[in-house]
């Protein structure tokens, strides 16, 4: 009896993903509107949990999280019909250009501040004031503890923790193998333990 190693649900939804997008991407190329749609509805997401992964508050950028992205659909849009399969996936070339958008949005700058958007007219059902704070906080923290790390490990934690990639499909965005992906998430984890226990 062969074990199968279990794969995180977010492992499995990365894949099922992947595998939708490369069979959107040929239709996508040859013009095919619905299928640009498609694609653009699948990544969306992932798009948004990645910019709010990497840039976390933007106050400081000349950009927001919805601008990065906006910029990262509308490259990847342009890229469709250029796109060839290079033994990557659609997902992982995504991926790529969407590290070129945040890297630019991070090197465009400081700015002072955006304007506020109108208040709603009533209460929302959401989380209140001192949720939002809270979780403001963790995600601060575990920023400014992610600064410890050199940035190839700062991104393999990214993509497998955050963004639920597999080892292959991480080591095939940044361009290594598994095994070297295990290994880098091994030593940042282990580099992210001590600095907690300094702490």
């Amino acid at each position: 009896m062969t074990i199968q190693p279990r794969r995180s649900p977010a492992q499995s939804e990365s894949k099922r993903i992947a595998a939708e997008l490369d069979t959107l991407i040929s239709p996508a190329a040859r013009g095919d509107r619905h299928a640009v749609d498609q694609i653009l509805r699948i990544i969306s997401p992932l798009i948004r949990r990645y910019c709010i992964a990497r840039m976390g508050n933007t106050s400081h950028l000349t950009v927001t999280v919805d601008d990065v992205m906006q910029e990262i659909l509308i490259a990847t849009v342009a890229s469709i019909s250029r796109y060839e399969d290079q033994g990557k996936t659609f997902l992982a070339f995504v991926y790529g250009i969407a590290a070129n958008k945040v890297s630019d949005a991070f090197r465009r700058g400081k700015h002072t501040a955006f304007p506020m958007a109108d208040l709603p007219d009533h209460a929302g059902t959401g989380p209140g004031p001192e949720e939002w704070t809270l979780a403001f906080e963790r995600r601060a923290h575990a920023r400014e503890l992610m600064k410890v790390l050199a940035p190839n490990h700062q991104e393999v934690l990214l993509l497998r923790v955050v963004m639920g990639w597999s080892a292959a499909e991480t080591a095939e965005a940044i361009g290594t193998s598994p095994g070297v992906v295990r290994v880098i998430q091994h030593r940042a984890l282990n580099k992210l333990r001590r600095e907690l226990q300094v702490a």
